[in-house]
């Protein structure tokens, strides 16, 4: 599985969660950490462990471990780091005060098939 599959992957687990706002940025061109960048909100802090809970478990059945975790509790932000892919899962509220995708807007956004309502 490469980077943009495992990027997709993690994106269409969290939309299939009800992660909110869900993202997918190419971010190889201006970064040297990541090539992409995963970005999702949930209502509340337990919405937004069960959003990363939901993507460590897809992630893992294709053999894909998350190598680092920061911001667990009830910090309103968790990032997950899975080596060239960084999934970040914000609360609402410190999605808004971070605001993370101005600083990569002018990197391309992936697009990806949506779970229908």
């Amino acid at each position: 599985m490469n980077n943009r599959e495992i990027a997709l992957l993690a994106a269409k687990a969290m939309d299939d969660r009800k992660g909110q706002d869900v993202v997918v940025l190419d971010v190889a061109q201006r970064a040297s950490f990541a090539d992409y960048l995963v970005i999702a909100s949930g209502m509340t802090d337990r919405l937004v462990a069960a959003l990363c809970d939901e993507v460590e478990d897809r992630l893992a059945k294709e053999g894909i471990f998350v190598k680092n975790t920061e911001g667990k509790g009830n910090t309103g932000w968790i990032l997950m780091d899975f080596g060239d892919v960084i999934v970040n899962v914000f609360t609402e509220e410190k999605r808004a005060h971070y605001n993370i995708e101005r600083l990569w807007g002018d990197c391309p956004r992936v697009e990806f098939e949506t779970t229908e309502e």
